[in-house]
């Protein structure tokens, strides 16, 4: 099989020396990874320039990429060649616009005019003791994998924070539904230590328990074999 994996997380631009990232370091998408590999699938593995990684391996291609943007022109083809995609990427809900003063923008009687406005300096001035950043959406890049391989494996990822089990679980299923996933690993960042990791993989018709990232890796890998 040809396995792709997306692992770590985006960073979104404001200016040419700051950014908004998150704190994923890849290292589940890095266990998942080799577990594929050491059962001799061929894995291209979809990562940033910061997240941690798996040793050469022949069989094993990485790809970095940086914003929700490149992310998205570097999955597509790829998407359409590979048998699963497992999503683990955690994935920047918004990318940076415009930013200007505090004063500015309170004086500013019409705030439609920053959503068309594009930052011009490569480093935004820190003189004001007050900034305000006007954030765009991005692309739901899950919602996308489907419609360019309908007949792809998808498993992907939810994460919250301090939900209930219940919470959890139809929250991923709400997931599955509406990317048309096969499944949807759901996991909460207050069960997530450096020696466990507790998370729930969810398909239309059963839930899988897994307790380290270890089990977790093994969970998938069994589930996707017996899928595809």
């Amino acid at each position: 099989m040809r396995i792709l994996v997306t692992s770590g997380g985006t960073s979104e631009k404001i200016d040419s020396v700051r950014s908004i990232t998150n704190h994923s370091t890849g290292t589940l998408g890095k266990i998942i990874t080799e577990e594929f590999l050491s059962k001799g699938d061929s894995v291209t593995l979809v990562t940033t320039k910061s997240s941690v990684k798996p040793k050469f391996h022949p069989r094993l291609d990485i790809v970095e990429i940086s914003d929700v943007a490149n992310l998205i022109k570097t999955i597509e083809p790829l998407v359409k060649t590979h048998d699963v995609m497992i999503h683990s990427m955690a994935v920047s809900d918004y990318t940076p616009l415009y930013m200007a003063d505090f004063d500015t923008v309170k004086n500013t009687k019409q705030l439609d005019r920053f959503l068309e406005k594009v930052n011009s300096q490569t480093k935004i001035s820190s003189n004001c003791d007050y900034q305000v950043l006007f954030l765009k959406k991005t692309p739901k890049v899950i919602s996308l994998i489907k419609q360019w391989n309908s007949s792809i494996c998808l498993i992907g990822f939810k994460l919250l924070v301090n939900v209930s089990k219940d919470v959890l679980i139809e929250t991923a299923k709400k997931s599955l539904l509406i990317n048309q996933a096969d499944y949807i690993l759901a996991n909460d960042l207050d069960n997530i230590t450096p020696e466990t990791h507790h998370a729930y993989l969810v398909s239309k018709t059963n839930i899988y328990e897994a307790n380290t990232k270890k089990e977790i890796s093994q969970l998938i890998y069994e589930r996707v074999k017996k899928n595809v």
